[in-house]
C-alpha cells in the first residue's frame, strides 16, 4: 500500500536517479541509478524500489539525450525495476526486517557487490536483446558488441558502488527514517 510518505520517497529517489544520470552523462554506463533504485527497494520495499526504477527510466528515457526507442525504453524500465524489487526481496529473505547480520560490514559489502554483478548482468543482457530485436541486429553480435566495452564497465562500476555504498546508505536512510540499522557497521 502506498501512503503519502512512500509516494514522497519514491519521488525523491526518482529525482535523485535522474539528476545523477544527467550529472554522469559523459561517463557512459557509469551511473548511480541502479544503486539508488536497489537501496530504495531495500529500505522501503520492493514496490517502492520497482516504482523508482520504472519512473526513473520512464522520465530519463523519454528525454534521453542519446535518443528514444520505445522497445529499448520499455526494456530499461522493466530492467531497472528489477534492481528495486531485488533490493526489497534481499532485505526480506537475507537480512530480515530490522535485523543486523552476523557477518558484519565486510560480509554485507561483499554480498551487495556480488549481487550487483548478477543484477547488472541480467539487466545488460535483457536490454541488449531488446536493442538487437529493435534494430534487427544479430543477438550474439549485439551482446558481444554492446557488452564487451560497456557492460564490463557497468558491471565493475556497480560492484564498486554497491560494495562501498550499500551498507552506509542503508544505515543512514534507516537512521533518518527512524528505523533500526539493517546492516551492522562493525568490522
Amino acid at each position: 500500500m502506498m501512503n503519502t510518505r512512500k509516494i514522497a520517497i519514491t519521488v525523491i529517489l526518482t529525482a535523485l536517479c535522474i539528476g545523477t544520470n544527467y550529472a554522469l552523462l559523459p561517463f557512459f554506463n557509469v551511473k548511480f541509478m541502479d544503486f539508488i533504485v536497489f537501496v530504495g527497494g531495500f529500505c522501503f520495499g520492493p514496490l517502492v524500489g520497482g516504482l523508482v526504477g520504472v519512473f526513473s527510466w520512464g522520465i530519463y528515457g523519454s528525454i534521453n539525450p542519446l535518443g528514444f526507442s520505445l522497445p529499448v525504453w520499455v526494456s530499461t524500465m522493466v530492467g531497472e525495476a528489477f534492481f528495486g524489487v531485488s533490493g526489497g526481496l534481499m532485505k526480506f529473505f537475507v537480512f530480515r526486517k530490522n535485523s543486523r547480520i552476523d557477518n558484519g560490514k565486510l560480509g554485507a559489502a561483499v554480498l551487495f557487490a556480488v549481487s550487483s554483478l548478477f543484477l547488472t548482468l541480467a539487466y545488460d543482457l535483457f536490454t541488449n536483446l531488446a536493442y538487437a530485436y529493435t534494430y534487427g541486429i544479430n543477438f550474439i553480435v549485439a551482446i558481444v558488441v554492446g557488452f564487451v566495452p560497456f557492460g564490463i564497465l557497468h558491471l565493475l562500476s556497480n560492484a564498486v558502488f554497491f560494495g562501498i555504498g550499500c551498507v552506509p546508505a542503508i544505515n543512514i536512510i534507516s537512521k533518518v527514517t527512524g528505523g533500526e540499522k539493517a546492516v551492522s557497521s562493525e568490522k
